[in-house]
Parts: structure tokens; C-alpha cells; sequence
């Protein structure tokens, strides 16, 4: 009998031993422009906390948001390319703060291949836009914040150059099949030759080794102390509700991460927006062009977790 159970109990033990310890899942949803730099955050949180497995998906913000609102489904972290994001469509059921985090500006990607691209500059970027032949896009302003943004900027355009329906214009032009959701679509029309200009982030391009007209502060939506500028221009997008209209005015790029209410692990969530504040995740996002809010920054900051509180500050 002792025999017996001596081994029983080496059995166990080899099939302790053998067994491999269960990774712990964290779900991020993320806008498309962090896709870079999310996944060296991933790297060096899993090898920070060993056992740890970030499953990243990229999407424009605002779909991110939905796939929580609406579709139901799990996120430990939200990271979106606008914090009016999380604040219009996540609060309050969803979401009880947002963390800004790190900067953008509005630049216009381009190939040293695309039309005119010897010509254009900061002055005429438009003119040659309009040109017969020249092909250019950006993405779909109810799903990705940098196509709204796209929006704002051509509306502040008009009124930076003084062009009267350069707004109305611009749109024309443009067709719709260059139009697309996806940031990763958008990069492969450019690669393909069928876009010759893209409106997209300063930090994509730069990720990328693309080429970029650099806008003018006005209307590149990259400057807070022009906040009261860029305001002059908005543009209606669906709101929470069926029917309900969202006005998005303009203003300076802020992104914005937070842990929703219905994340299934909120303290691996927390975890994560903790070391993506950090200073060690402050570097990873400006290496990838980001300029950093140090420290990152909350409206809410009575309501964010302790565990935060020492890495942020009251907006």
C-alpha cells in the first residue's frame, strides 16, 4: 500500500511539473496609429511580468469604443487617438475616466513616386490636390478620429489660406473609394501607387519612412495653445444613440486610455495603463513620435484607481 501511493505521488508531482502554467489574457483595443508602438509596449510589459499575454486589436477609436458599447465584448484597455472618445461614448456606463497620454498632428503622407511630389509644400498643398489625376484620401470620419480630423483641418484650411468653398471642394474631389476604415488599407492604397497623397498622423508617417507635407500649426490640430482657433471648425458624427448627432468641435490631438467598467481582469488592465504612463512607456511612444503629457493627465482623477493616481495628475 505505501508502495502504491509513493507512486501516486511521484505521478503527480511529474504531472505538476510537466504542466505549464496558464498565461493571463489581457485584451487591448486600440486606435490603428498605436499599432507600432503598442506592440513594443506588449514586448516589454510580458517581459516585465512574465506569465502576462497582451492580445492587441487595432481598429479606428471610435469603433473601438463600439465593440464595448454595442457589441459587448471584453477589453482590459482602451486606448483611443481622441479622449472625446471615451468621454462622449463610454461615459458613464462604460467607462469612469480617461488618462491623456501623448500628442498628434494632421500631416499629408506622400511617395517620392506621387504626382507633383517635388512641388508640393506647406503653401500649395491644395492647388496641387486638386490637380487633374492626383489621388488622395483618408479614412472614414465615423469610425477613426483621424478622419473627422481630416474633415477639420480642410474646413480650417479655408480659412487659413482664404479659399471660400475649399472645404466643399476638397470633398468633391475626393471619391469615395478613397475613402477606407482601416489605416492598414490606406497605407497599402499608398504602397500600390492608387493614393498619391494621404491625410494620416505625423507619427504614422515617421513609423512608416514616408514622406509628409508638414501643415501649418492652424490647421494641423497639433498646437493646444490654438485651441480657441481650431474651434472654429466641427463636424457632426453619430451619437450613443440611434439618431442622436455628435458635434465633434475642433481642437488639439489628445489621446486617451482607460480601463472599462466591464473589463474582466480591471487589475491587469490597470497594470497596463500604468506602465504605458510610465516613464519606461513615455519612451516607447516617443521613440515611435508621440510626444508624451508628462504626466499624463485626467478630468476625472478623483476617480481613477490609487494605483494611477502617483503617475498622473488633476486636468
Amino acid at each position: 500500500m505505501k508502495k502504491i501511493l509513493t507512486i501516486i505521488a511521484i505521478a503527480a508531482l511529474m504531472f505538476s511539473c510537466g504542466k505549464k502554467s496558464e498565461k493571463v489574457s489581457i485584451t487591448v483595443f486600440h486606435a490603428g496609429s498605436l499599432a507600432k508602438p503598442f506592440r513594443e509596449v506588449k514586448a516589454a510589459f510580458e517581459a516585465k511580468y512574465p506569465g502576462t499575454e497582451i492580445l492587441l486589436e487595432a481598429a479606428g477609436s471610435r469603433a473601438c469604443a463600439r465593440k464595448i458599447t454595442d457589441l459587448k465584448k471584453n477589453a482590459e484597455v482602451l486606448a483611443s487617438a481622441d479622449e472625446v472618445v471615451i468621454t462622449s461614448l463610454m461615459f458613464p456606463e462604460y467607462a469612469d475616466y480617461c488618462l491623456n497620454f501623448v500628442t498628434n498632428e494632421m500631416v499629408i503622407m506622400y511617395k517620392e513616386d506621387s504626382k507633383y511630389s517635388e512641388e508640393i509644400n506647406a503653401e500649395n498643398w491644395y492647388n496641387i490636390l486638386l490637380k487633374e489625376g492626383v489621388e488622395y484620401g483618408h479614412s472614414e470620419p465615423e469610425i477613426d478620429p483621424c478622419g473627422y480630423r481630416t474633415m477639420l483641418t480642410w474646413q480650417l484650411a479655408e480659412k487659413y489660406y482664404q479659399k471660400p468653398g475649399l472645404y466643399k471642394l476638397l470633398q468633391d474631389t475626393r471619391p469615395l473609394k478613397n475613402i477606407r476604415a482601416k489605416e492598414v488599407d490606406l497605407l497599402a492604397l499608398i504602397d500600390a501607387g492608387e493614393l498619391d497623397y494621404l491625410f494620416i498622423y505625423k507619427s504614422v508617417a515617421e513609423q512608416h519612412n514616408y514622406k509628409y507635407v508638414q501643415l501649418p500649426a492652424e490647421i494641423n490640430l497639433g498646437s493646444a495653445a490654438l485651441n480657441d482657433y481650431y474651434s472654429a471648425a466641427s463636424i457632426g458624427l453619430t451619437g450613443k444613440t440611434p439618431g442622436e448627432v455628435q458635434t465633434v468641435t475642433g481642437a488639439a490631438m489628445v489621446y486617451g486610455i482607460t480601463v472599462p467598467k466591464t473589463a474582466e481582469k480591471p487589475e491587469w488592465g490597470i497594470k497596463f495603463v500604468d506602465f504605458v504612463i510610465s516613464a519606461e512607456g513615455q519612451k516607447i511612444m516617443e521613440k515611435n513620435g508621440h510626444p508624451v503629457i508628462d504626466p499624463a493627465q485626467s478630468a476625472q482623477y478623483d476617480k481613477l484607481p490609487e494605483e494611477l493616481k502617483k503617475s498622473a495628475e488633476p486636468l
